[in-house]
């Protein structure tokens, strides 16, 4: 039986990793597939963990030869999900979260219908916050954090093309909203069917 996909999307800023990784730390049926960037690992970064760091030309290579499941230039850099590492994760029947932008999520939702999809929003006002989020984080310039944000406008725009909409104004709440979406979800009666078919053998 193939495991659940979980696309979780947002802008930058509004706390998508932090609720991530708090998911993942609580729930050991989930494994994060970990997407190939070329950009740049930020000093807390390690190789294969946040993502595998490639520079463009291997990157356009992997994409020629089909590798990605999906693939988005953000920011200025390029992003991709490994098809290979996916299909293998869902044979062994792992459940899937994908932490990525709204551009590869449609193309995701286009190969898997039934992957769940859930996009976080900053309270509002949203980019005022999210200005403020990023300072904080000090990872990035001015220049670049005014680049974020024109970019987290049309982020945000795409919002209406998820299944689930969390507002992070707290993260505790935000944390068991999306435990709460995950959980709703593998006991669906489709999932239930298939993970426990004798259940179902006398209703048949």
């Amino acid at each position: 039986m193939s495991g659940d996909l979980f696309i979780i999307s947002a802008p930058s800023g509004a706390g998508k990793s932090s609720l991530v990784n708090a998911l993942l730390a609580q729930d050991k049926k989930l494994a994060l597939s970990v997407s190939y960037t070329t950009r740049a690992p930020r000093p807390t970064e390690k190789e294969g963990r946040e993502y595998h760091f490639v520079d463009a030309r291997t990157f356009a290579a992997m994409l020629e030869r089909g590798e990605f499941l999906e693939s988005a230039e953000v920011h200025g850099n390029r992003y991709g999900t490994s098809k290979t590492w996916i299909e293998n994760a869902r044979a062994r029947g792992l459940d899937i979260v994908l932490e990525i932008d709204w551009q590869g999520a449609r193309q995701v939702r286009k190969a898997f219908p039934e992957a769940v999809s859930v996009f976080i929003l900053p309270p509002s006002p949203a980019l005022a916050e999210l200005g403020r989020r990023l300072r904080g984080r000090g990872h990035d310039t001015e220049d670049a954090i005014a680049r974020r944000l024109a970019n987290a406008r049309t982020e945000m725009s795409h919002a209406g093309e998820f299944e689930y909409v969390i507002i992070n104004k707290d993260f505790e709440e935000a944390k068991r909203d999306l435990s709460a979406i995950v959980r709703a979800s593998r006991l669906s009666a489709a999932r239930q069917r298939l993970r426990h078919p004798e259940a179902f053998q006398r209703l048949d």
